[in-house]
This record gives C-alpha cells, sequence and structure tokens, in this order.
C-alpha cells in the first residue's frame, strides 16, 4: 500500500513538476541575481495549463525583501552532478502549497524559490542537472530551516533531512566568498562549538560592548554586537548533583555550547528544577557539541563526529533520560539515529533525549505550588521553531508558563513564526533575520506582555535585541528554566 502511495505521489508530483516549469516565469516565482533568473528550463507540459494548482498567495509588502542579500556566486568545477537526495524522500512532496503560509521566508517574500516546495523543485534540479547549482544557493542560504513547513505537510515530507543533505553538497561544490568562509568555517564551525574558544572570541566584544565604542564598527558589526547579552554567566556545573528530597531517578544533563558560555546560570537552574523534582543530574565531562551548528551548516560529516563523541560520554552513566534545555540541540539530539543509522546506540541514545519541559511535564512538575512574583505582570510564550515544529513540543511548556502566571498568560501571535535567529542565520542572512525579529517584536508588543518566555538561547538573544531597539527595555525576556526557578514556593517544591 505504501509503495503505491508513493508511486501516486511520484506521478503527481512530476506533472505538477513539469506544467509548473512550463509557467512559473512570473515576478514571485522568479528571483533575479545578477540578470540571471533562477527558473527551472521550460519543458512541455503534459496536461493542460489548467491543471496547475492554483494558490492563493499574498503579494509581498512594499519594503520587504524580493531577494537574497547576496548575489550568487560560480560554482567550483565539477564534471556532473553528484547525487546527493534522497529520491524517495524528495517525491513524497506533492507539492498541494498546503505549507506556504507556515514559511516565514515565503510570507516575507511571496516568491515560490524562496518555499518549501519550491526549494525542493530546486533541489531536484539541481541533481538532475537541469540547474546550475549557483543559481539556486542564494534560495538554499535563505531558509531558515525552521522545519515550520514539516508541520505543515499532510504528506509527512522530511523537509530537513532534505535541506541538510542539499547543504553538505552545496558546500562541498560551491565556492563562497571569503568573508563567509570565515564566517562559516571558523568562527561557526570551529569556535562556536567550543566553550573555551568562544569566550576568548567574546572578549573584543564584551570589552567593546563595555566601552560603548560600538559605533565606531560597521553596521553587520553592530548588528552581530547587539546580539550579545548585557550580561554573560559561564555555567559551573558538578559531575553529579544530588536529588532535593524523594529520589526518583537519574538523569543526563546536556550543557550545550552557547548555553555553558553565555546563559550558565539557566544551566544550573535547569539542574535545580530537575532535582527538585526528584532526579540526580549527571553532567559528563566530556560531552561536546550536539553538532547541530555543523549539520544544519552543511558539514554533516563534522556533525557525525560530535554525534559519536556525546554517545561515548554518556554511555555508561545508566540514565532514565538525557536532559536538554535548547531546542535547536534537542531536535539534532533526537535524530541522532538519523546522522549514524548504522550506530545501534544512536537510537538507544535519542530514545532517552527529553527537552525540559517535556520531561518536567511528564513528572508532574507542573502541579507543584508556585508563586507569582509580579502579581500584575502579563506573561506571554515564544515557541522555538525546533521545538514546536522538529520536536513536535508545545504543549508542555505553556504547562509550565501558566503555573506561574495563571490569568496573567497572554497568547503570542504567530507564537511559531520564526524570530530570524535560527542557528547562526541572523549571521549568515542578516537581512532576513532583522525583518522576522521585527515582525515578532510587533507581535510580543501588541500583546502588552512585560515578559516573553521561550526556551531557546538563539532566541533569547534576537528577542532581546529587537525589543532594545525598539525602545521596549521593559519587556524581559526569560528561559523557561529561569522563569519557573525564580518563582518556585519552597526547596521541596
Amino acid at each position: 500500500m505504501e509503495q503505491q502511495r508513493l508511486a501516486c505521489f511520484a506521478q503527481l508530483g512530476a506533472a505538477l513538476e513539469s506544467c509548473s516549469r512550463a509557467g512559473t516565469a512570473g515576478p514571485d516565482a522568479v528571483h533575479r541575481a545578477g540578470g540571471k533568473r533562477s527558473v527551472l528550463p521550460p519543458e512541455p507540459c503534459p496536461t493542460p495549463r489548467s491543471c496547475r494548482p492554483r494558490i492563493a498567495t499574498r503579494p509581498p509588502a512594499e519594503g520587504r525583501l524580493r531577494s537574497p542579500s547576496h548575489p550568487a556566486r560560480p560554482d567550483a568545477v565539477t564534471t556532473a552532478p553528484e547525487p546527493f537526495l534522497d529520491e524517495q524522500k524528495s517525491l513524497a512532496c506533492v507539492h498541494c502549497g498546503l505549507c506556504l503560509g507556515s514559511c516565514p521566508t515565503y510570507l516575507e517574500t511571496g516568491n515560490e524559490n524562496d518555499s518549501p516546495r519550491g526549494r525542493i523543485y530546486l533541489m531536484r534540479a539541481v541533481q538532475s542537472g537541469r540547474l546550475p547549482l549557483a543559481d539556486a544557493v542564494p534560495h538554499f542560504d535563505l531558509c531558515l530551516g525552521c522545519r515550520a513547513c514539516e508541520a505543515a505537510c499532510p504528506s509527512g515530507v522530511h523537509y530537513g533531512e532534505l535541506l541538510e543533505s542539499t547543504r553538505d553538497h552545496l558546500e562541498r561544490h560551491h565556492q563562497r566568498s571569503p568573508w563567509q568562509n570565515l564566517l562559516r568555517r571558523v568562527l561557526i564551525e570551529r569556535i562556536f562549538p567550543h566553550p573555551g574558544l568562544m569566550k576568548v572570541a567574546l572578549l573584543p566584544a564584551r570589552l567593546i560592548k563595555q566601552a560603548e565604542a560600538a559605533h565606531l564598527l560597521p553596521k553587520f558589526a553592530r548588528d552581530a554586537l547587539d546580539l550579545l547579552p548585557a550580561e554573560m554567566t559561564t555555567g559551573h556545573l558538578p559531575a553529579i548533583s544530588p536529588a532535593i528530597g524523594r529520589r526518583r531517578g537519574r538523569v543526563g544533563f546536556i550543557r550545550g555550547c552557547v548555553m555553558n558560555v553565555m546563559f550558565g546560570r539557566t544551566n544550573e537552574n535547569s539542574i535545580r528544577l530537575l532535582n527538585r523534582a526528584g532526579y540526580d543530574v549527571v553532567t559528563p565531562s566530556t560531552q561536546g557539541c550536539c553538532g547541530a551548528l555543523h549539520a544544519h551548516g552543511g558539514n554533516l560529516a563534522a556533525a557525525r563526529e560530535t554525534a559519536r563523541n556525546n554517545l561515548t560520554a554518556f554511555a555508561d552513566e545508566s540514565l532514565d533520560a538525557i536532559i536538554i534545555n535548547a531546542a535547536g540541540c534537542g531536535s539534532t539530539l533526537k535524530e541522532y539515529s538519523h546522522l549514524l543509522p548504522d550506530d545501534p546506540r544512536a537510537l538507544a541514545f535519542s530514545a532517552k533525549v527529553k527537552d525540559l519541559s517535556e520531561f518536567l511535564v511528564a513528572a508532574g512538575f507542573h502541579h507543584s505550588a508556585f508563586r507569582t512574583p509580579h502579581p500584575a505582570s502579563r506573561t506571554t510564550f515564544h515557541d522555538a521553531c525546533h521545538l514546536a515544529h522538529a520536536q513536535r513540543i508545545t504543549h508542555p511548556p505553556r504547562l509550565l508558563v501558566k503555573a506561574v502566571a495563571g490569568l496573567n498568560f497572554v497568547e503570542l501571535p504567530e507564537s511559531d513564526v520564526c524570530c530570524g535567529s535560527a542557528g547562526s542565520y541572523n549571521l549568515t542572512e542578516p537581512a532576513m533575520a532583522e525583518r522576522l525579529q521585527r515582525r515578532k517584536v510587533e507581535n510580543i508588543l501588541r500583546t502588552g506582555a512585560t515578559c516573553v518566555v521561550t526556551t531557546n538561547p538563539g532566541c533569547l538573544l534576537q528577542m532581546r535585541a529587537g525589543l532594545d531597539q525598539a525602545g521596549a527595555g521593559h519587556v524581559e525576556t526569560l528561559h523557561l528554566a529561569d522563569f519557573l526557578e525564580r518563582s518556585l514556593a519552597s526547596p521541596s517544591a
């Protein structure tokens, strides 16, 4: 039955793809970069023009981006397209268009090439040799990798896997500018995953910020500097932190990279919450980066290497669960079996990985007694993309926030639309990131909330910078762990 379904999807997808190629020359379907049109070569349409799906799309508002922030660059010399795409998984997309309304970049540009189904068209066209890689690179780069399309897709397309495979191929066969190479290969891949190197690299930025000398820097550097929190705390986590009160089990803790350097107190609060819930917490010193930045940036080999290291680090700890408090890391940790399909340890490891909110609610922690620190404070919640879309977790963090805020909780409009952080996206694609940041801040201010809670460090940095730039410094941004720990009624809660 499954084979018949895939065969049907394949036939329908091929027909729609051919039809769309014959008539997608309109402004919303074509991206112009350097005088080139990123549109697939026309082929004879096997069915009438009327067969093409009619999708109602909102035209881009004036001032919105119509193209990526950088032009296409020439490809490195290759003799022939290298197979990189899982054909069966790509054929699961029937190009119905139900993903369009969930895609942040499509909402901003109105460009089909910047939509999930458009990018899958481009992936298949590059693999078949019908489209030069350089013409498709700007559209692949502009993708946030937020995976909102996966949550909206009725066919269950594994878009995240397709995107990672495509970017891995891209980084091995596309020639980037020296600046992009420095940013991606050095800063993001070689410094961010190592807390010690990150601390050293951030020292000049902190000094510039303290000296209030940011105005001397170019705009892109000022924008990057704005992302740094006013106070960075490095965590000092014990190898074992014992349970408080009745012991219920033993869990491992992933300290993260950015979390460990910039949000150390949040890590400490996360462990304290787990201790309060009755769990011993083990934090192996040999653990490292989860591999998310590598996998999302197109270096799957490095992502696999970091995954193997973590499998070894947690192998002999006899844990009931492995807890992560950063949404972006959590989605990658839960997909180690995809990165390492031939390693039996990967499936067992991923099965134990739980988001902090997911685990606390399963343990009944939201029924504990909380006190509200500011009774008149209105609180809202932002869904981190890789928690809501990649992990499909939206209810547990809300239960916990509402346990504190009560009737002062208010839902955030477009709470699951990306804020523009998306890992390192706000560094590599600052123009689009800024637009999404502004959109998120406008929605936050519309709620009248004075506190925004979320579950990912990148979101915290992005929203904090956006709120400050909007003159809304009175609106507090808090990680869920900090929000809960601050509100606990007693150590035995």
